[in-house]
């Protein structure tokens, strides 16, 4: 934080911890202002205090605390608010293009002979690697050591641009491969609950808040720290400082009750909770949760739930601190002054939970009894589809002949592995897989699966010879305490070996099956099972081998290894036989709660924390040696690089921005129907040889083999603006009966692929306008959804409707969003897309402001059609004047220095 705003309520005060002098903003001080805030959900009281720190009458005005204020009287609002965050968190896939942009904003002062050293992220970024290490190999005592190799071969060039960017930027942070999970390093060491700052000589003390640049940021919310994922651009927007609107948010209020039956564990308790916030509804919305339970429900079970905000649709699963969450704090190491602060601060705003505290006003409530959680599973598509584990083979048989489509004759078909002596058919797992940050982050669960492993080991019991089982610990203190718990040994001895400290399979980096096994998979059609501890389960997600997905608690995961299958009642048939000849059921294996417990208490420790997490930053051998060009202001470009390369944003910028006027003799690229998603437009997934990505890197040497996903070549405007558009299954009106991003280039009318047919029209200087339907831009692609438009020439966007975020990503790009009045479509206008379009009026652009379309048809024919702009607010109208954020923000910069 670099600025406070004018404090026209008189809020500011003082608060003294330990001798040490803080300032602050009350909000018992702007109660006096703006009426009582009391009962407020605390997660809305950390908005009005952002509100409060920031009121600078232009972006943050007194009526956005009293619109906060005015939530209680109906627990809704339709009024939208400011927000800053106090910080940003990053992971690999999705920091790259931002520091690429950060980098290229270095080149851009440069060319405004200001100084590059003045372009640094003003809030504090951290970029955590953890998307990149895949489970190449596993099941074996090297199998650590042997996917960190290949995983810097693939990615040693995005890795050396991320160091360069870790010396280069003040207030940016990398945690290099190897460390862990992102949102596990956010709650285990980055969060602080109550974040501070200096300017000049005062400290300021305020509530820790972030963006994400990823779905699960929410994870954090279990410790009382508000933040969720977003897009790139919204991320760049808030690390250059830069407000983001948002609608006041209604606040399902989540009551828990009770305690957790023996046997069940927190992946029972979210996949419950996930389950019912599906049935409720709660997309858009925050959720809060309250009631006794929280008296003894620990942070990690809290965090558990959390993570799986985006999962239940909520924008966040927040929980107050109250005492448990010190305590948490002070277990993994954090400062014990900070500790202190956070109470004093919480307890001073009105934001600490204790056992006395009201319930708040929340826009709806739902309650559950923590003691009729059972043992589930989620499955097999979709992570609110909770089963009872009672009942999870009989669900799958039923979905074997329902929605996976197997014919009821061929169910029991078995089928021989070649060059081997078993067979598998439908439902047998061929994945079980510890993973994932959702549960690994949780000791209870993983020291849980620990004991299943130890006890199946001591009767002489061992996965079947089809699965593949992997462990992927979300932080090096997961490995630190099963060690000193004894239980790594028995994890290994069952094939859990420790394969990376990253996603991995849950993010689908689960790596190849063996090959003789995915012959019979595939050649036979068999609905093959992954079991995983993870939080998504979509088809296609974990192996493109696999149909069947379910999520499940990291000790059943260890269990299912045993079985072999979901088509069996886990619960009461025999995992396997003893030394003594002996059936060894589930209930043999599984520890108790005390057990548990016990365990846990032995073998974690604070000492743990502070060891680890102090050497963060230092990175594995293959870290410290990768080659980096150290000591230099801005990044040597390397134009044969096909990861990394200089975007254009700033090619030929000027202190002053050039006046963009009217957009005249624009051509239609495509004409899009409803529910376009920023997935249809964004580009994602492998890059196919044929397509315009794909020959741009056969051009460049790049073998197919080779070609990796467009989310590994995020940094390279090259590869993602000849994806954008590209989706196989977006449908352009323009050329009926064609699925693929496919267009026409007219006047002759020509077809070819958006992309060629964009820079065919750049060639000639002719802009270019795209026209959809209702809910343009849904999804979560978004940073190159709007990055890949405007690189393509892409001017305006009309439509009938727009997602709120793609809009203001839009508008990020210097792109018009523009809204068809009431009645106004595409269609009721005929467009066939070769008319010729002029928007007028743009020389006195205000916000939300009516324009005209000016539209000549193929006939000479003409009609004039208003629309309404929507730049919606003060700043937008600079961001589309200077050409965009990026451009608006480097102009202050160089303007400062």
């Amino acid at each position: 934080m670099k600025s406070v705003g004018q404090d026209t309520l008189g809020t500011r005060k003082l608060l003294e911890v330990d001798g040490k002098t803080y300032h602050y903003f009350s909000i018992p001080e702007a109660q006096k202002a703006i009426g009582d805030v009391s009962r407020l959900p605390v997660s809305l009281k950390v908005l009005l205090e952002n509100v409060l720190r920031f009121e600078d009458n232009r972006s943050y005005k007194v009526d956005d605390a009293r619109s906060v204020a005015g939530w209680l009287e109906t627990g809704s609002s339709r009024r939208e608010v400011p927000f800053k965050p106090a910080r940003i968190l990053m992971q690999d896939f999705t920091g790259v293009p931002a520091v690429v942009d950060l980098a290229a904003m270095r080149d851009g002062i440069t060319a405004l002979n200001g100084d590059p050293q003045k372009v640094n992220p003003l809030v504090p970024v951290d970029l955590v690697i953890d998307h990149s290490v895949m489970v190449d190999f596993s099941g074996t005592a090297d199998s650590l050591q042997r996917n960190v190799e290949v995983e810097f071969e693939r990615n040693g060039e995005r890795y050396a641009f991320l160091r360069w960017g870790q010396e280069a930027f003040e207030n940016f942070s990398v945690v290099p491969p190897g460390a862990g999970i992102c949102h596990q390093v956010n709650l285990e060491y980055i969060a602080q609950a109550v974040w501070t700052a200096t300017i000049g000589d005062e400290t300021f003390a305020y509530p820790d808040t972030l963006y994400g640049t990823d779905s699960h940021t929410t994870m954090v919310n279990g410790m009382g720290v508000l933040g969720w994922g977003v897009g790139g651009i919204e991320a760049e927007a808030a690390m250059l400082g830069q407000p983001i609107a948002m609608l006041i948010p209604d606040v399902i209020g989540f009551k828990l009750t009770g305690k957790m039956p023996e046997g069940a564990t927190a992946t029972d308790l979210v996949l419950t909770v996930t389950q019912m916030l599906r049935k409720k509804g709660v997309v858009g919305k925050f959720v809060e949760f309250y009631g006794a339970a929280l008296d003894t429900l620990p942070v990690a079970d809290r965090a558990t739930i959390g993570n799986m905000a985006p999962e239940y649709g909520a924008t966040c699963g927040f929980f107050p601190v109250d005492a448990l969450t010190l305590e948490y704090l002070h277990q993994t190491g954090r400062d014990e002054h900070r500790i202190r602060l956070v109470e004093a601060y919480l307890k001073a705003q009105g934001m600490f939970r204790d056992s006395d505290t009201p319930d708040p006003v929340f826009t709806d409530t739902l309650e559950l009894d923590l003691s009729t959680i059972e043992p589930s599973l989620a499955g097999p598509k979709r992570p609110q589809d909770r089963v009872a584990l009672k009942n999870a083979a009989t669900a799958f048989n039923a979905e074997l002949t329902g929605s996976l489509g197997v014919p009821a004759n061929d169910v029991d078909k078995k089928v021989a592995v070649e060059s081997t002596n078993y067979s598998i058919g439908h439902g047998d797992v061929v994945i079980a897989a510890i993973t994932s940050c959702t549960n690994t982050s949780n000791p209870a669960v993983m020291i849980a699966a620990g004991l299943v492993a130890r006890k199946a080991r001591a009767f002489g019991l061992t996965p079947r010879p089809w699965v593949k089982t992997s462990l992927a610990p979300g932080s090096q203190v997961v490995t630190e305490y099963l060690d000193k718990a004894e239980l790594s040994v028995d994890l290994d001895a069952l094939g859990f070996n420790t394969v990376g400290y990253g996603c991995t399979t849950c993010i689908g980096n689960s790596g190849p099956l063996e090959e003789h096994i995915v012959d019979a998979i595939e050649d036979n059609h068999l609905v093959a099972v992954s079991v995983l501890s993870g939080n998504r389960n979509f088809e296609g997600r974990i192996s493109p081998n696999v149909r069947a997905n379910y999520l499940a608690s990291p000790p059943l995961v260890v269990a299912y290894a045993l079985l072999g299958t979901i088509r069996e009642d886990i619960t009461t048939v025999s995992l396997g036989t003893s030394h003594d000849g002996k059936p060894v059921y589930l209930a043999d294996i599984w520890p108790s709660n005390k057990e548990i417990a016990d365990l846990m208490a032995s073998s974690i420790s604070r000492d743990e924390f502070i060891e680890r997490y102090g050497q963060v930053s230092r990175g594995t051998k293959e870290w410290q040696a990768l080659q980096v060009a150290t000591g230099s202001e801005t990044f040597k470009w390397d134009g044969g690089s096909t990861y990394v390369q200089n975007p254009p944003y700033f090619e030929g910028i000027t202190m002053q921005p050039v006046d963009k006027g009217d957009i005249l003799g624009a051509r239609v690229l495509a004409l899009l129907g409803d529910n376009i998603t920023t997935d249809h437009i964004s580009p994602a997934g492998s890059i196919k040889k044929s397509s315009p990505a794909g020959l741009y890197l056969t051009e460049h040497q790049v073998a197919q083999n080779d070609f990796n996903s467009y989310g590994s070549r995020r940094g390279n405007h090259e590869v993602m603006m000849r994806g954008t558009f590209a989706n196989i299954r977006i449908k352009n009106e323009m050329v009926p009966g064609v699925e693929g991003g496919v267009s026409k280039h007219y006047p002759g009318g020509t077809q070819g692929s958006i992309y060629d047919v964009a820079e065919e029209y750049k060639a000639e200087g002719v802009p270019l306008i795209v026209f959809g339907g209702k809910e343009y831009g849904m999804g979560s692609s978004r940073d190159w959804a709007a990055k890949g438009t405007v690189l393509l020439g892409i001017r305006a966007v009309v439509a009938e409707s727009f997602e709120r975020i793609h809009r203001s990503n839009l508008v990020g790009m210097g792109v018009l969003p523009l809204l068809f009045n009431e009645g106004t479509t595409r269609q009721t206008l005929e467009l066939v897309g070769d008319e010729v379009i002029d928007i007028k009026g743009l020389d006195k652009l205000s916000p939300r402001m009516t324009l005209t379309l000016a539209i000549t048809r193929a006939d000479g024919s003409t009609l004039d059609v208003p629309v309404i702009c929507r730049v919606d607010t003060v700043d937008e109208v600079e961001y589309y004047r200077h050409g965009g954020i990026l451009q608006y923000v480097l102009r202050g910069m160089a303007q400062a220095a």
